[in-house]
């Protein structure tokens, strides 16, 4: 019989563990959680100090006898699940349930799926981290009293159904926002200016930048063209001339926040998905000969250390691959904030372990994320890039004009990745990247032509899932474990959809938001909430007890709770009436919002349950049958483009539709976004025609 049983929290790690340890061990995965606050009730006995009450969770009563029974043969358990708070609570709850004593050395931790790593883990258990426990306890009891007092509110006053999150409903908050930002914004007209000289030593483009040495904004038709009568009867001269080496440091192996945010950008994965794929990478793969191994560490980390022995194998790979100019000697980065430093940034266990030496045992998207994970690891332990610099300022009376220009002198880590960024910025005016002109200060050049352009000032962007995870980073909002599960929250609780990649607040999570503004601003408080964060990591650091933060939060919130419960009156969310009749009862059916938009109901609910998607029309027909084209979206909530006459005609587009057809093969042409401009492109494969899309003038 096995004398030594481990217990994990997925089969898939399980497996992999399995292979690296000797028959002596037997290996189990509790999946998760076997014992929680009970979902029926509240689960925090607040007389009693705010003692929780587990339970086993429903449905894994076999599971559980199977451990016990394994454990009672076995000399030695070993708790294994991840290495996290949420798992040290995981081992404790499992601590429980074995019968197995506190003081025994029981709990092991692995940061990576490698046999050295899990046979010398095996070798070094401790006791169970209470302080962890204590702040995972803490955020659990604060999370249900707040769902648990506050979501009936909720219920009472607007509709049933409703819940508030001390995370998400900040998270909502953010969202709403940003959107009344959009809506209040103004936009302001400006233009800029680009002259094109004339020289011996070669011709360039300059910007206009300064006006009698302050920085010029240009507001008006009438103020360009008095300065384009200014300048073309100036007499220019180069003024200064500046040639500069400028050093681009590599940016740091991933967080979890860093990975989701680059791995939304550069793939397209949603938080969620991105967390899907890390785990798989992490618990596991098999690769053939050599076995299943995990290909990353732990992936949920706000930490950017990297262990001594991967900086060495990073260090022989780069000397070996590329040279020793690629190799600067150890880099060592440091974490933002207050981070768990016993964890390391998320990189490959083995850089020896190639992105293409793996490629046939994975999947596209494991492939794609693995890749990115490799490429940033590899990148941040070399050199920096070194860019020569041109920049050149031209005088014109009492105007100056300036020219940049930038070249990869060497390239260093931009030899294999190059970091993204949540909006592509386009190429400045006046900026050259290979720009080569031979000129001295004092030289006279010759103004040839002026360009004018006029723009509108933008309101921020809505917030992306990438976007959002970042603002939430910066303001201390959550935990690496939290930001992919809030952001999918959010949105199944209809309190935000996603149109064209932007999360958009619906009108139910605004008027949710609204509420708690009003009543319960320390819930929806970014400053509240961070200092919340901080107070849980004080605990796990022994530094606070876990219960005096509950009382001094939930004193004030029940007073709270009690005067809104008074004073808020039932909050009726009017329905929009539509001119569309129901077929069944002749009534003017209503516009519903639901997980995935609006929707059209019968008012006459129960009675008559009729219900439709509201078809919102893009102003084009389809090209397979005429009919007009409509706003659709997918079971998990994806906006797309699809024919009002379906099923009979089964047309879709995941591009908007455009306007126009295409002016050489008259098929549909539907819009793209490149590079912050949107363009019409061909969907006929043969011929794809690009335009840039016309704007409409703003009056």
């Amino acid at each position: 019989m096995p004398k030594t049983l481990v217990i994990v929290e997925s089969p898939a790690k399980a497996k992999s563990i399995s292979k690296f340890l000797s028959k002596n061990y037997q290996v189990k995965a509790s999946m998760g959680h076997l014992r929680d606050l009970p979902k029926s009730q509240m689960g925090v006995n607040i007389e009693h100090d705010f003692e929780p009450k587990y339970i086993p969770i429903r449905g894994r009563g076999d599971l559980i006898k199977e451990l016990k029974a394994a454990a009672k043969t076995a000399d030695q358990v070993l708790l294994a699940s991840d290495p996290d708070r949420e798992g040290e609570a995981i081992a404790w709850h499992l601590m429980h349930l074995l019968g197995i004593n506190q003081e025994k050395s029981s709990r092991v931790e692995f940061h990576e799926i490698t046999k050295p790593t899990i046979q010398k883990a095996i070798k070094n258990p401790r006791k169970i981290d209470l302080h962890k426990v204590d702040a995972q306890q803490a955020r659990r009891v604060l999370d249900r009293l707040v769902g648990y007092k506050l979501s009936p509110l909720l219920w009472k006053k607007i509709k049933k159904g409703l819940s508030a999150g001390r995370v998400q409903s900040v998270a909502v908050r953010l969202i709403c926002d940003r959107e009344e930002e959009i809506k209040v914004f103004e936009s302001q007209e400006y233009w800029t200016l680009l002259a094109q000289f004339l020289c011996p030593g070669g011709n360039f483009s300059a910007k206009l930048i300064h006006k009698a040495g302050k920085r010029i904004e240009i507001k008006s038709r009438q103020e360009v063209d008095e300065i384009i009568v200014q300048l073309r009867r100036a007499v220019c001269v180069i003024s200064d001339v500046k040639n500069r080496e400028k050093k681009k440091q590599p940016s740091p192996p991933f967080t979890t926040s860093s990975l989701q945010q680059e791995a939304y950008r550069k793939l397209n994965f949603a938080p969620k998905r991105t967390m899907m794929l890390a785990q798989q990478l992490y618990e596991g793969i098999d690769l053939g000969k050599e076995g299943t191994v995990g290909l990353i560490t732990y992936m949920r980390t706000d930490s950017v250390r990297i262990s001594e022995l991967a900086q060495d194998e990073a260090k022989e790979y780069i000397l070996a691959s590329f040279g020793s100019d690629f190799y600067p000697g150890r880099q060592n980065y440091t974490s933002k904030r207050r981070t768990q430093e016993a964890h390391e940034a998320i990189r490959p266990t083995s850089v020896l372990r190639t992105p293409d030496s793996a490629k046939e045992f994975l999947s596209r998207d494991q492939l794609r994320l693995y890749r990115l994970i490799w490429d940033r690891f590899l990148a941040s332990q070399m050199s920096a890039a070194v860019y020569d610099t041109l920049t050149v300022d031209v005088a014109a009376d009492k105007y100056t004009l300036r020219a940049n220009a930038s070249t990869v002198k060497f390239p260093g880590y931009l030899s294999v990745y190059e970091e993204s960024t949540d909006e592509t910025e386009e190429k400045q005016d006046g900026d050259d990247r290979c720009l080569k002109v031979n000129v001295t200060p004092g030289q006279k050049v010759e103004l040839a032509e002026i360009k004018e352009k006029q723009h509108f000032t933008e309101p921020p962007p809505r917030y992306t899932e990438a976007s959002l995870v970042k603002k939430m980073e910066e303001e201390g909002i959550g935990r690496p474990s939290t930001y992919a599960p809030t952001i999918d929250t959010v949105q199944t609780r209809g309190y935000v959809v996603k149109e064209e990649r932007k999360l958009v607040p619906t009108e139910l999570g605004e008027i949710v938001v609204s509420l708690l503004k009003e009543h319960f601003k320390d819930i929806v408080d970014l400053e509240f909430t961070a200092n919340m964060e901080e107070k849980l990591d004080n605990i796990e650091e022994g530094q606070t007890q876990w219960k005096s933060v509950i009382r001094d939060f939930y004193i004030p919130f029940e007073e709270t709770l009690n005067k809104a419960e008074a004073i808020i009156g039932k909050i009726k969310v009017e329905d929009q009436e539509s001119d569309v009749l129901c077929e069944f009862c002749g009534r003017r059916m209503v516009i519903k919002m639901g997980r995935f938009g609006k929707f059209l109901a019968c008012p006459g609910f129960p009675d008559c349950k009729n219900a439709k998607p509201l078809l919102e029309e893009v102003g084009v027909n389809c090209p397979q049958c005429g009919e007009k084209l409509v706003v659709r979206r997918s079971k998990k909530g994806r906006k797309f483009y699809g024919c009002s006459n379906y099923p009979e005609c089964n047309f879709i587009s995941w591009e908007k539709p455009a306007p126009v057809n295409c002016p050489d093969c008259n098929s549909l042409m539907t819009e793209k976004t490149i590079k912050q401009k949107v363009n019409y492109v061909c969907t006929n494969k043969d011929c794809r025609h690009t335009e840039e899309k016309v704007e409409e003038k703003k009056e």
